[in-house]
């Protein structure tokens, strides 16, 4: 399969964002750690308004399908969870097939709206939910959704079901986290952790804390 270019962008002056870690003493011995926040600025300054544009199209494409990334992981929990507990491959498939029509009847004619590139992004936060490829859940029965996704979306087929969410190794996949992270700190979308950890400080330092070009 072809690899996924790149999406390229230029050299940017960081608007930095604050990360708290913060306590809450209950009394002199009990004392329990509360999650991380991100506080960010305003979004990245880039260099040229190509640049700038490129990052809102991508800010539109994330924030459209990131819902259903996040829906993917939670019904793939849920799935293996009930199919745990049946006896036999009869009831299995008999719930598998269940799932695939509600899910049809409920997400098709969405799913069938969103375009190659939003497709894109769509495989690539379905890994960041679920710790699986695209190709892996298709692939995987016991997800029942094989005849869901090929039957509803023309544009799964011309796209790399292997690709993963590298956001340390992908200049894409970090703006991709950054956009996500700036989404969960004002509310715009709604947090779910992913599969697997991603340390956003050593992001930032790789992808934005660059020497300045023009020096």
């Amino acid at each position: 399969m072809k690899k996924i270019s790149l999406f390229l962008f230029f050299t940017i002056q960081f608007i930095g964002y604050s990360q708290d870690i913060d306590t809450l003493s209950l009394n002199n011995s009990d004392i329990i750690p509360l999650e991380e926040v991100f506080v960010f600025g305003k979004e990245p300054i880039f260099k040229t308004e190509e640049d700038r544009n490129k990052y809102l199209i991508l800010k539109y494409r994330v924030k459209k399908v990131y819902p259903y990334a996040k829906l993917a992981a939670e019904e793939l929990q849920r799935i293996n969870k009930v199919l745990d507990t049946l006896p036999n491959n009869r009831q299995k498939k008999k719930y598998t097939k269940k799932i695939q029509e509600e899910t049809e009847n409920k997400f098709s004619q969405e799913l069938k709206k969103l375009s190659r590139s939003q497709g894109r992004i769509l495989i690539k936060l379905i890994y960041r939910q679920t710790g699986a490829s695209a190709f892996n859940l298709v692939k995987e029965l016991r997800s029942g959704w094989r005849a869901f996704w090929y039957n509803n979306t023309a544009w799964f087929y011309d796209l790399s079901l292997k690709s993963i969410y590298e956001p340390m190794q992908v200049e894409e996949d970090f703006w991709i986290e950054d956009i996500l992270q700036r989404a969960f700190s004002n509310g715009q979308l709604e947090p779910q952790s992913p599969a697997f950890p991603i340390d956003y400080r050593a992001l930032e330092k790789k992808w934005l804390n660059k020497p300045d070009e023009q020096n």
